[in-house]
């Protein structure tokens, strides 16, 4: 199969060294092609999310691919190997299939039936497809992987009352102040995790939310559908006296709320507390001010008790979700076996078509008197008795090779046909 898949997320590294490697969309321009550049890589995408960095890629030789992938990820987060050697997994053939499966079902993710890593990998499968960076291989992988994770969904309830990384910083806040009534809250960025966690915070009962995001118009927009207040992404910090919690959650490539900016918000509050959630990889809040005095601050990595709770009351669906993904990859791997009787059938079917015209043409003598619906009868005459003369041949080759070793088959007909 030449299968190799090779990453890391957030059960192997810590987000110290995740936020080092993740790609955003735009980078993919740079990393696709680069990819493609190493010799033994033939097809390959590239999933990077906050939680995972993972290559899948078809190769012509398994240990060099490997050898060569880990050496463009060393490049990519400038890491030390020896670092990054802890971190990094590696799966082959039906393995890479199985985990593939088990990401875009939601079951390796960090919060069990989330639905955001199915369109994660739907987008990192059009990057690659815009690229021209996957071939037969890795295009029925990748809409195979939508299928199971479409099964996942519907046969499973895995996706019953799903929470999101959003859900889970809000219920972190929620065990800091014990209630979260009437309080004030700052969401930095507006995209889709900003969305999801204002619609939990509205829920439980806060009181004033303001978004602040790079585009005004969209910070506009969001505060608009959440009674909020927009703010300028350049006056945020200005706001932060007034409020009580910070969720961050923005596409920045370094820190854009400094230790700072934090003292300096803390010099004008009150109450002198604030609870600061960075749910951004690469992180958004400068890590040292959670130093400072009655500032809290906590990361994607910090979310883990409500994970943890969450994983609990779905381990029973994620047995019938590995269930399915178990028969999908047997029915991945029976796919994969006839690809080697493919050209013995073609070559087989086209020889067969090949001493039909043969005939025709050396009969063109006395076809010659015939009228032309009469001909193309006796065309389709013969194309009939080729078609079932191959039927039970081409039938059991594919039969054999999805069950079993097709190379003796394969052969067998190779020689009797002369192929």
């Amino acid at each position: 199969m030449q299968l190799v898949l090779i990453g890391m997320n957030h059960k192997t590294a810590p987000i110290e060294i995740r936020e080092r490697l993740q790609l955003s969309c735009g980078e993919m321009d740079r990393t696709l092609p680069e990819l493609m550049r190493l010799t033994e890589i033939r097809e390959a995408i590239c999933l990077s999310t906050c939680n995972r960095v993972e290559v899948i890629s078809r190769v012509t030789d398994s240990e060099q691919a490997v050898a060569g992938l880990k050496s463009f990820i060393y490049g990519q987060g400038n890491l030390d190997i020896a670092e990054m050697e802890r971190c990094l997994y590696v799966y082959r053939d039906l393995e890479a299939v199985r985990h593939l499966f088990r990401v875009t079902s939601s079951l390796d993710s960090m919060v069990m039936g989330e639905p955001q890593i199915l369109g994660q990998m739907k987008e990192a499968y059009r990057m690659a497809v815009d690229h021209r960076t996957t071939g037969v291989l890795l295009n029925r992988l990748s809409h195979h992987a939508f299928l199971v994770a479409k099964r996942v969904r519907t046969e499973t309830g895995i996706a019953g009352n799903a929470v999101s990384v959003s859900y889970a910083a809000v219920e972190l806040a929620k065990k800091i102040f014990g209630n979260l009534k009437g309080k004030s809250v700052l969401l930095i960025g507006a995209g889709e995790m900003s969305e999801l966690a204002a619609r939990h915070l509205l829920r439980q009962g806060v009181g004033r939310i303001h978004i602040a995001n790079r585009t005004y118009a969209r910070a506009e927009e969001m505060a608009a559908l959440f009674q909020g207040t927009p703010v300028a992404f350049d006056r945020f910090p200005e706001v932060l006296p007034e409020v009580d919690i910070v969720i961050a959650s923005t596409g920045a490539p370094g820190y854009i709320l400094t230790k700072e900016m934090v003292a300096m918000a803390l010099r004008r509050k009150r109450d002198r507390l604030l609870f600061l959630i960075d749910i951004a990889v690469p992180r958004d809040i400068d890590p040292a001010a959670g130093e400072i005095d009655n500032v809290y601050l906590y990361n994607i990595d910090h979310l883990q008790d409500v994970v943890d709770a969450n994983r609990e009351v779905r381990k029973s669906e994620a047995m019938k979700a590995e269930e399915i993904i178990a028969e999908e990859v047997t029915a991945f791997e029976k796919w994969f076996n006839t690809l080697a009787v493919v050209p013995t059938i073609v070559a087989l079917r086209g020889k067969m078509e090949g001493i039909v015209r043969g005939e025709m043409e050396r009969s063109a003598r006395w076809l010659g008197g015939l009228e032309a619906e009469e001909r193309s009868r006796i065309e389709w005459l013969a194309a009939s008795i080729v078609n079932k003369i191959l039927h039970d041949p081409i039938t059991g080759l594919k039969e054999e090779s999805s069950e079993k070793d097709e190379l003796p088959y394969v052969a067998a007909v190779r020689r009797l046909f002369k192929l």
